[in-house]
């Protein structure tokens, strides 16, 4: 192989007299990962190139075979007011007698795929251009089948309270950090794409569902028709909801099931619209649970931007599950409106902790501060409750007042309660660092530790997330992240020691 010399070489070389000159170590990526059924998955590692030398000239990267040029044109679309009843049809999966064979291959199989083109003669030196048409949705509401709505909570103004902060612990040592396995999709130790149909997917947000069992939320997730570097595909699942018991996470983090609404199909859980300027998504942010009750919290969003890491929302809200997780309700009085695009909690992690719940939130996209909230446990779901940490205080006041708790700005918030050590850790994608970054504290607003870093986007490009395993430990910190050409979530493991 060129650009180096083996051992032997080195050995004859040497015995001749020659002096030799140690050539610079390639740099190769490996060979993708396979899962123990022989599948082929994903890296979202990024490998440099060899080193240029003799024999290994530098290479211009190739021509993309089209270039796509996005047009966009009005288009007016009805919708229906109130929004329809979720369907909450459930269905249990057969059990798993082989984890390789493939439970529905009628669902998941398509023997009739195309043949992927080859190249021609008259294959042209440069790129094809394409033109697609892309509507630009004119939302217009019509009165739709009336729904029954249910009363709010009665008032529960908490007076103030003195919220000091507390003296920092020391900063965290992260020491070696690796990718354990990937999670989802083809090529998956779980093989999401064969036993619940999803083959593209994102977020992993996980929390203690209950004693010995993890639930972990989706984002948008696709099934058969999904194709890597695309996200999208006609079996859209705006969210979806596995769970786990494993307790060894070193090789990696089985499901033993997701929610499903029919034969090996994973089952949307909070509906969307799926109507852009009006309701594009509705994507989980947290879950938490109390007692038999689960919650999670979400985002409405409205629609994406065309600047990276930039959307939308219409709305932050909560829903509840009182069938672990089976179905949920969103409460249509826990919501925090989006003003004029520029209103906190949009994107919130919430975290129990003692008698408290306590609600980490920014606003729409990845370039907000962190702003801190409390409810008493059993005021969860009654707005009006709720205290705002306030320049030291925990006032009952607009949530747009919530000063923040740690400089910088930071997107889709993790944050994890270590209540044998009283300690708190927030991970987050911080968006001018271009890092998923790790910070600890002695009590939730503060202070924090300056942050440090976990996930380098340099090294692994297209990467966001973070969100923290609930029962990771003092010395190692497991955590999902997603990666966008792939479009898959991976379970990433770091070593922690006290700095």
């Amino acid at each position: 192989m060129h650009g180096r010399l083996t051992s032997l070489g080195c050995i004859l070389a040497v015995a001749a007299g020659t002096a030799v000159l140690a050539a610079p170590p390639a740099f190769a990526a490996p060979p993708p990962p396979v899962n123990s059924c022989g599948e082929t998955g994903f890296d979202p590692k990024d490998y440099p190139p060899e080193p240029i030398g003799p024999g290994n000239p530098p290479q211009l990267p190739p021509l993309p075979d089209r270039v796509v040029i996005p047009v966009p044109y009005p288009s007016i679309e009805l919708v229906p007011v109130p929004d329809p009843a979720p369907n909450n049809t459930r269905v249990q999966a057969e059990p798993l007698t082989d984890p390789c064979a493939d439970p529905c291959p009628d669902l998941t199989d398509d023997p009739h795929s195309p043949t992927p083109a080859t190249g021609s003669a008259d294959h042209l030196p440069f790129p094809r251009i394409e033109i697609d048409p892309q509507p630009e949705t004119i939302p217009i509401p019509i009165p739709g089948p009336a729904a029954p709505g249910t009363p709010p909570p009665a008032p529960a103004v908490n007076p103030a309270e003195p919220g000091p902060t507390t003296v920092p612990p020391g900063a965290p040592a992260v020491g070696t950090v690796e990718v354990v396995s990937q999670l989802t999709g083809p090529g998956s130790e779980n093989r999401t794409h064969k036993r619940w149909q999803v083959n593209g997917t994102d977020l992993g947000i996980m929390w203690e569902s209950k004693p010995g069992e993890v639930a972990v939320a989706f984002g948008d997730s696709f099934g058969k028709g999904w194709e890597f570097g695309v996200v999208g595909g006609d079996d859209w699942r705006s969210n979806a909801l596995g769970h786990s018991t494993d307790t060894d996470l070193s090789d990696g983090m089985t499901l033993d099931s997701m929610v499903q609404d029919s034969r090996c199909h994973a089952a949307e859980l909070l509906p969307s619209r799926k109507i852009k300027n009006w309701e594009t998504t509705v994507i989980p942010t947290s879950g938490f649970a109390i007692d038999d009750r689960q919650y999670m919290s979400y985002m409405s969003i409205r629609r994406w931007s065309t600047i990276p890491g930039m959307w939308w929302t219409n709305y932050g809200g909560i829903a509840y599950s009182d069938d672990n997780g089976s179905t949920w309700v969103k409460d249509e009085h826990a919501k925090w409106d989006n003003v004029f695009g520029f209103s906190k909690f949009q994107v919130s992690t919430m975290v129990p902790a003692g008698e408290y719940v306590y609600m980490f939130g920014t606003v729409n996209g990845r370039a907000g501060q962190v702003g801190l909230a409390r409810v008493p446990n059993a005021d969860v779901l009654n707005k009006t409750a709720y205290q705002y940490w306030v320049n030291g205080t925990w006032a009952p006041v607009g949530s747009n007042e919530a000063t923040p708790i740690a400089d910088g700005m930071a997107g889709e918030l993790s944050v994890h309660h270590d209540e044998a050590r009283g300690l708190w850790r927030m991970t987050y994608l911080d968006p001018l660092r271009g890092d998923i970054v790790l910070r600890e504290s002695n009590s939730p607003q503060g202070q924090w530790t300056a942050p440090t870093t976990l996930i380098d986007t340099a090294e692994y490009p297209k990467t966001y997330g973070g969100f923290v395993h609930p029962w990771s430990t003092a010395n190692e910190l497991y955590f999902t992240v997603s990666e966008w050409d792939s479009y898959n979530v991976y379970l990433v493991k770091a070593e922690l020691r006290a700095s």
